[in-house]
Formats: C-alpha cells, sequence, structure tokens
C-alpha cells in the first residue's frame, strides 16, 4: 500500500454500549468476545491489513485501564499503542480532535471498535482507499434497520454529506 509506512490509525472504542446491558455497565463491548477473541482484534487487524503500526486506542476514562491490559504497548503484534481518554461519546469527528497531537501531520484511518470488516474483496478495497492522495474514504454498507448505525448520507456525486448517529427515522 502506498502511505501505508507514514499512515496512523485511531480506532475509536468509545460509547456506552445501551443495547448491550447489563454487562456494558463493567465492561466494554470492544472487550467482549467475538467467536474466540476480543471484538477490538477485528478493527485492529483491518488496520494492520492496511500496513499501520501507529495507532491510538480512543475510549472513554472508565475503559482505557482494559485496553491497555488486554493491548500493552502493541509489542506483541510489532505495532505501537497509543491511548487517549474521551470524557463523553459525542461522534466519530471528535476522535480527530482527541487524537490530534498524535495525527501530527500524518495521514490517517479511523476505524469503529465495534466495526468488522469481512469480504473476499476486503484487502482490494483497503488498497484503493490507501492509494488516495487526497480527499477521504467512508466504507458503509446497506442495513435493514438504519436507526441502529451511524448512517451517512451521499449527495448525487457520490459525496459524503451528513453523517447521523443511531438517526431517530430511517433516512
Amino acid at each position: 500500500m502506498s502511505s501505508a509506512g507514514s499512515r496512523k490509525g485511531i480506532i475509536l472504542a468509545g460509547g456506552i454500549g445501551k443495547r448491550l446491558r447489563p454487562i456494558t455497565y463493567a465492561l466494554s463491548k470492544q472487550l467482549m468476545p467475538v467467536y474466540d477473541k476480543p471484538m477490538i482484534y477485528y478493527p485492529l487487524t483491518t488496520l494492520m491489513l492496511c500496513g499501520i503500526r501507529d495507532i491510538l486506542i480512543i475510549s472513554s476514562p472508565e475503559q482505557l485501564d482494559g485496553f491497555k491490559r488486554l493491548l500493552g504497548n502493541g509489542s506483541q503484534f510489532g505495532i505501537q499503542f497509543s491511548y487517549e481518554a474521551q470524557q463523553r461519546p459525542e461522534g466519530i469527528a471528535q476522535a480527530f480532535l482527541i487524537g490530534e497531537k498524535f495525527i501530527d501531520e500524518s495521514p490517517v484511518a479511523m476505524v469503529l471498535g465495534d466495526n468488522l470488516f469481512h469480504g473476499s474483496n476486503l484487502v482490494s478495497l483497503l488498497n484503493s482507499a490507501d492509494s488516495r492522495k487526497e480527499g477521504s474514504t467512508i466504507f458503509a454498507y446497506p442495513v435493514s434497520d438504519p436507526k441502529q448505525y451511524g448512517v451517512v448520507q451521499i449527495d448525487s456525486n457520490g459525496y459524503p454529506i451528513k453523517i447521523d448517529e443511531k438517526p431517530k427515522k430511517n433516512i
């Protein structure tokens, strides 16, 4: 991938996991197992497939220690982790504000800690997004109940114009 050596990654592992309560009162949903590994391993793997080796984990102050215990400094994966607290979950764009010093002037890829990407064409899609010299790529997928997700609105030219976090009505 073209710029992977300098690209940094952010995993936004915040939120309160309201739909999974009561367990998420005590444990971040991203630390819960999906099949045989913690959920956060899946978005972490996606960033690693892009060749990203410098990754910022953002989570609530109460949950950061759990991520640090699980992931450490990243050396066991051949990568480097940094950690920052998100005082309140205030949307995806906030991750870039929290990570401003970490990002510096590097290109960056951000993934949500509870998003699992899969597919036979995944690596080529990641390569295509990584080859962009400017702009950004948002990966999205149609779902039957958009009220349960973040929804990106696209204009007639295919450009994103708005992201609605769990909209009250279907868009």
